[in-house]
This record gives C-alpha cells, structure tokens and sequence, in this order.
C-alpha cells in the first residue's frame, strides 16, 4: 500500500482539527495488521464535501462544450479569455454557503491552458491581454480560499493537451512537442503548481497521470518534496482516494474504504467480468482489503433535467439540481462513507451565476437545519452503547461515525429502540460505518437507542452516536 506514515501524526495536527476523546489511544492499540489512512486521507475524510470549480477558454468562445472536440481541437486566440466582472470572493460565496470545507480549481483542462503564470509555458495567463498579462487564477484562487478558511486544491489536466496535440497521455502525429519533451514540460509544470503556492490540500489529476513506470513524467518526487500532506489523486503509483463509479454524487452501500488496488489496477479491461469486478471495487470497497482508499462521489450542481456540465452555459439554469436532489446526494455520499465534491461553474463574466450560489446556500442552510442540532448524542467504545434521549419522542435518522483513524471496525450492527418499559425493538441494522453513515427509517416514538455490533474488528471505537426527527 502506497502511504505516507500516520502514526507520527497526531489527530489534533490535522487541519486544525480537534482531538477526539479517542485520539489518546495508544499507538499499541493503533497500531494493527489492518490498513488505516494516513494524515492526508483522514483530513479528506473528515471534510466531507468540497466542490471543484471548472474554468477553461471555451467558456468565453460562445459555443457550448464539447468534449471531443475540445480534446482535439487548438484554441488559438487565447485573449478570447478576459472576464469582465471577475472577483474570486464572490466564488466563494458558494463554498461558504452549502458547508464545503475544501475546493479544488482546475488550473488546466484538455484546452492545455494555464490558469498560472508559468514560466516554462506560453500558453497560460502571462501571454494574455487581460491584466497585461500578469494575471494569476491560481494564486488569487488559493490567497481567497485561505482568507475564507476554507482548503486549496489543485486540479490538473496533463492526460489531454489539444494546444500540443496531446491525446490520452501521449502524443500524436499532430502533436508539436515529443513525449520526452512533453514529460518533462509536465514535470516543470508540476514543480510551479506544488512549490509557487503553499501548502495544498489536494491535487488531481483529470483521469488519472500515466505512471512514470508506464512513460509518464516523474511527478511523485515533486509532490514528496513540495506537498507531502497533499492528497495524491492518482496514478498507478500512487492512489490515495479512489472515484466512486459514477458521477451522480452518489455511492451505493456498503461503501468501504479499503479496497484490492490490484485488482482497481488490473480488472479495468475490456471483458465484462472484469469490468464488472473493477466498477464493483470501486463502488463499493472490499471490508478486507488491504489498502486504504477511501471512495469520492462527484457530480456538476448542473446536472439534472438530462444534463451534465461541468463548465458554464449560457440559459442552462434548467440543469441545477433541486434542493431535494441536492439533500438526498448528500445523504448517498457523505452519509455512504463517501467525501463528495461538487462541481461549480463560473461564466464568462468571472462570476458565479446567481441561481446557482442561491443553491448551493439553500443547500448548506437544508444540511443544517437537518444534522446540525440531534436530539441527542453520545461516543464511547466496545460492542454496546446507549443513547438516552431526553423523553421520549418520535426519531427517524441515526448518524453513525468511526473513529477511522483506527481503521474499519465495524462490519455489522443494528440499532434497537425503547418503545415502552423496557420494551425493545429493532428498527434499523448495517454493515460499514467508516466516517459516516446516515441511516432514515420509519419514524418511532422512542426514550433510549441501544447501538449493538455484533460484528467487528477489533474494539469498536464510536465517534459518534445521535439520533434525530426528520420529516
């Protein structure tokens, strides 16, 4: 398993975030034969959602997007880029408002323009007439996100290159530079991005980086040197996350987070078994595998009404999802053991549009109303725990959460309820907990929730227990 050590870390080091009442486990206990994330995977996992903002030259070019075209086809007047109302804050209205911890910025797409001031490409912003050519997206994208509190990450898309005549990792006859070449222009390009910017929380590559084994460039020793509590996203290399099988923001359950990366590595070919074997590892994990990669749900905030974009266009307010939909993806990612990122769309003003942060707001404010105040709550360790509610009264949810550092515990559980003098009845049971899982069932008037696991590895250790009256 390709992992940086997490021992050495403690919990209260991580993104600011608080130690838990467990964190004091000693490292005896913590350490074990089963795989556990490291500091960067467990940061990942305990933000839950984030959003990734896609921007690019065919956003300006009054022309709707498409992918196979634009993989092929050279944008040649790149001035075409100039946002008239650009401001990065207001970006960030979005963020803040639906709860998102962390955002990603695609820095380059399949166009292959840059969104930074490289200095061994011309194809980015300082060839440019907008700002006289000293603009930097990249730079104002990670100052803002950090003014906001909220994590930086770095989108990249080396794999297509329609400028270079790059296709699929690798050049073609159209293509104006050698693969040599095109490694080693990757490999400076990645060193601008990893050592320009600070510390980041993210970086992924768009489809993957071919693996220098493979004939890629050679990026891990970069990455190691400049961002070694970044979140790797992903080659055949190195693969600290894993995409969830599809791009509906949701993930079926069970969804573990260790898996084969063997077999995510060798069962992607064409045959239907091993496809069907590959999407199922993604999908849903392996409760024994031996490596830790935790499973991500994306989808674009314009993606209903049969549509799916990623970047902006014009009168499509048709596509962003329902408050509803929106309610319901959370609880099948983030609520399925799944970090969800959500993809946002600014215009060619430089803006977000108004109906979609409206949105994303409504949403943050739906996700609050709902998880923010339990009835109540409870942590603690072992294979029983009680919840005392302060009456009885109707209940509807449980939220489960592990202490992950530690590992996958859980493998099975069901939840009992009070209903009357000492009068006990199941209402809901399940398999992986991992950072989080939201379980609805039909509603019960309740005075106490019993948590039972009747199965498990090692000692169970509950970060969280609560139980709450929704609809």
């Amino acid at each position: 398993m390709q992992r940086r050590d997490f021992i050495s870390t403690s919990a209260a080091a991580l993104s600011g975030l608080a130690c838990s009442s467990f964190a004091s486990e000693s490292a005896s206990t913590a350490v074990t034969d089963s795989p556990i994330p490291n500091a960067a995977q467990l940061a990942w996992q305990r933000a839950e959602l984030g959003v990734v903002f896609h921007w690019d030259l065919h956003v300006f070019d009054g022309v709707n997007y498409r992918q196979g075209y634009n993989r092929i086809t050279p944008i040649e007047n790149i001035d075409m880029f100039h946002p008239s109302e650009y401001d990065m804050n207001q970006w960030f209205e979005s963020v803040k408002g639906m709860g998102a911890r962390f955002a990603i910025l695609t820095a380059s797409h399949e166009t292959g323009f840059r969104l930074w001031q490289s200095d061994v490409n011309p194809y980015s912003m300082r060839s440019l007439k907008w700002r006289e050519g000293k603009g930097d997206i990249v730079k104002d994208f990670v100052e803002t996100a950090r003014r906001h509190g909220i994590k930086p990450g770095i989108y990249l898309g080396f794999r297509w290159n329609s400028n270079l005549g790059v296709f699929d990792f690798r050049v073609t006859e159209r293509s104006k530079i050698t693969q040599k070449e095109y490694n080693r222009l990757l490999e400076q390009e990645f060193e601008e991005i990893c050592s320009k910017y600070g510390p980041l929380f993210e970086i992924w590559f768009d489809g993957g980086i071919l693996a220098h084994k493979d004939g890629g460039p050679n990026l891990l020793p970069i990455f190691d040197q400049y961002q070694p509590d970044c979140l790797f996203y992903h080659s055949d290399e190195r693969r600290e996350v894993r995409w969830g099988g599809s791009e509906n923001g949701t993930v079926p359950y069970p969804c573990w987070s260790t898996v084969d990366l063997e077999t995510i590595k060798t069962a992607s070919g064409s045959d239907s078994k091993t496809r069907e074997q590959f999407y199922q590892m993604l999908k849903h994990g392996d409760p024994n595998g031996p490596d830790w990669c935790p499973a991500m749900s994306d989808a674009p905030l314009r993606g209903s009404s049969g549509r799916h974009e990623w970047f902006w266009e014009p009168n499509d307010e048709k596509a962003i999802y329902s408050l509803g939909d929106l309610v319901d993806m959370y609880d099948k990612s983030v609520g399925h053991n799944s970090t969800l990122i959500m993809g946002l769309t600014p215009d060619e003003r430089g803006l977000m549009p108004e109906a979609d942060t409206l949105r994303c707001i409504e949403w943050g404010k739906a996700i609050q109303e709902r998880y923010s105040q339990p009835i109540s709550k409870t942590q603690g360790t072992g294979d029983e725990l009680m919840l005392e509610l302060p009456e009885a009264q109707r209940v509807s949810t449980i939220i489960l959460e592990e202490e992950i550092e530690f590992g996958h515990r859980i493998r099975e559980y069901t939840i009992h309820a009070m209903t009357g003098p000492n009068v006990w009845n199941p209402v809901c049971s399940g398999t992986c907990v991992g950072q989080k899982r939201i379980q609805h069932f039909d509603s019960i008037i309740a005075s106490k929730l019993k948590l039972i696991i009747t199965n498990s590895k090692e000692r169970p250790q509950i970060r969280n227990f609560a139980a709450y009256s929704i609809g």
